[in-house]
């Protein structure tokens, strides 16, 4: 597979005709799966080792600037990029989740069943590597339950990478995009050494507004599920219909929440809206499309 390819196209009569919502955006990590997998926990712990074995960063430090970090910039990684911290992200992404223990992650056929009855475009935007979403993917078995996966690459191409500026030429849903995203993200100018280590990521408007135009949609026919309250808030105020997925209780710019992804048929019956009568569900070959 590229590092950048055309959206998958679905079959024009599997979408629903009149729908209030034609996009479903999912966030992954902790959304379509839940936080006691334990992989939150152990990528956590290895972004500590990173920061402690990589950067030499004292040990004491490493918890609280770790957290900080966080709050702050929406990853770690991009906070110790803001601070000046080198390192390579592809080595650092090999690193925090290349040794996670993805055999605790399960194939879940209901959610699968749900992805494939929506009639709606599903895509997963995700702050993680594209290793590491299709990873989760494969290892729920989701793979085929999404048209295309907007990521940590997507948001910040490596500029040197000839092909995917290729790819873009070559791309009629991402045209304009690469153009955009060079000036969030590595303007030429002499005097934008921060802007250029910038990464760009959730929470951040600017973030979900780049994934909004990179997916083309109408963000007010488009519903974002995510697992984070500041993903829910940034994702509204960039126009979009938002779940906060993992809570029972609505949070601050949530249209509905829902305790686990599993509740989505009950909780947003509207998805199914227009929805031509169902048919068997198989299993298809169909390879989600990385867009980055």
């Amino acid at each position: 597979m590229g590092s950048l390819g055309r959206f998958f196209k679905m079959d024009a009569n599997g979408r629903a005709s009149g729908a209030r919502y034609e996009c479903l955006l999912f966030d992954m990590d902790d959304t379509l799966y839940p936080l006691s997998s334990g992989l939150n926990l152990a990528c956590r712990k290895n972004i500590q080792e990173f920061m402690l074995q990589q950067l030499n960063i004292e040990e004491s430090e490493v918890p609280r600037i770790c957290l900080d970090l966080y709050r702050e910039y929406g990853t770690t990684m991009a906070g110790l990029k803001a601070l000046g911290y080198e390192f390579d992200n592809d080595e650092f992404h090999a690193y925090v989740h290349g040794r996670l223990p993805y055999d605790t992650l399960k194939p879940d056929p209901v959610l699968r069943n749900l992805l494939l009855s929506m009639p709606q475009r599903k895509i997963i935007f995700t702050n993680a590597d594209k290793a590491h979403a299709l990873a989760v993917l494969s290892r729920l078995g989701l793979e085929d339950g999404f048209e295309g996966i907007i990521c940590f690459e997507t948001l910040n191409p490596a500029l040197e990478q000839a092909d995917y500026i290729d790819a873009i030429d070559d791309n009629a849903v991402l045209a304009g995009a690469e153009e955009e995203l060079l000036d969030m993200t590595g303007s030429t100018d002499a005097n934008s050494v921060s802007s250029r280590s910038r990464i760009l990521c959730k929470p951040a408007v600017e973030a979900i507004e780049a994934a909004i135009r990179i997916a083309n949609v109408d963000p007010k026919k488009t519903l974002f599920f995510d697992d984070s309250a500041r993903n829910i808030a940034s994702g509204k105020a960039a126009g979009l219909h938002t779940v906060i997925v993992g809570s029972s209780a609505l949070v601050p710019g949530a249209d509905f929440a829902l305790s686990s992804i599993h509740n989505i048929k009950e909780a947003i019956p509207e998805i199914w809206e227009g929805k031509q009568p169902e048919q068997v569900i198989q299993s298809t070959s169909v390879e989600t499309v990385v867009l980055a």
